[in-house]
């Protein structure tokens, strides 16, 4: 289970160090591979588990190649996937590319998601935090079919 938000500084060389708490369980999962794309809602990227990748390439795997729109969400989600290994320190490097497309400077946060993480450059996740708090309210639970009967 992956969550909270951890906040991190990349390396000057582009690596990020995974927190001590969910590195043997990633090596014991994945044997410390992981895979890197970018988010095609949000201005992040996402890191899955290899196991957890491979079910998101199945599902990429049955859309049409001929279909415009199912096509554009695999060559995003696949054209960008990076494969990534934890080193004996527990980093892996971010891809120049991916650092790029989500803003990744020194500071960032690493957003546990269940069964992936999302890595936001730092200001812009406060931003996203802050967009969501202000507009939850004004959607309110009742928008969402699903989380009308949620309660916590």
């Amino acid at each position: 289970m992956l969550r909270g938000a951890h906040a991190i500084s990349l390396d000057t060389k582009g690596r990020l160090a995974i927190p001590t708490r969910f590195r043997d369980s990633l090596r014991d999962e994945c044997e410390g591979m992981l895979v890197c794309t970018i988010d095609i809602s949000n201005p992040c990227l996402l890191l899955y588990p290899l196991a957890e990748w491979e079910l998101i390439e199945k599902k990429l795997r049955v859309l049409s190649s001929t279909h415009p729109q199912e096509r554009r969400l695999q060559r995003l989600l696949l054209g960008h996937a990076a494969e990534c290994e934890l080193d004996g320190q527990g980093r892996f490097l971010v891809p120049g590319p991916l650092r790029q497309h989500a803003g990744l400077e020194k500071k960032i946060m690493l957003v546990g998601q269940l069964n992936r993480f999302e890595i936001w450059d730092e200001t812009r996740w406060q931003q996203q935090i802050s967009d969501d708090l202000q507009a939850l309210p004004q959607e309110g639970w009742e928008s969402s079919e699903r989380l009308r009967d949620f309660s916590l």
